[in-house]
């Protein structure tokens, strides 16, 4: 089993940066991936990025490369740095995981609010 807390969510006003964090328990070695989606209100959810164990990264293109993902292996973490944030990335984000049998876990989610 894995366990996915995330943390780091809040309001900022647009142009503003902020970063989410996702604090991984239990099976890490079973992990392929980890990455964050995203879903607002009245949508649905959407993939937002992901980083491999190969440390290789993925990203939705509709960001526009305003995001980034990292892993702070020390800590068993993974951050999303976003910048020059805009109302529309108003949503919940949520951390998910990836087995390597293809298995996939998420958190609880944590509130992302960009506003003035």
């Amino acid at each position: 089993q894995v366990q996915l807390v995330e943390s780091g969510g809040g309001l900022v006003q647009p142009g503003g940066s902020l970063s989410v964090s996702c604090a991984v328990t239990g099976r890490i070695d079973s992990l392929s991936a980890v990455g964050w989606d995203r879903q607002a209100p009245g949508r649905q959810r959407e993939w937002v990025a992901t980083i491999y164990n190969n440390n290789v990264k993925a990203y939705n293109v509709s960001l526009r490369g305003r995001f980034t993902i990292s892993r702070d292996n020390a800590k068993n973490m993974v951050i999303l740095q976003m910048d020059s944030l805009e109302p529309e990335d108003t949503a919940i984000y949520f951390c998910q995981a990836t087995t390597w049998a293809e298995t996939d876990f998420w958190g609880q989610g944590t509130q992302v609010t960009v506003s003035s």
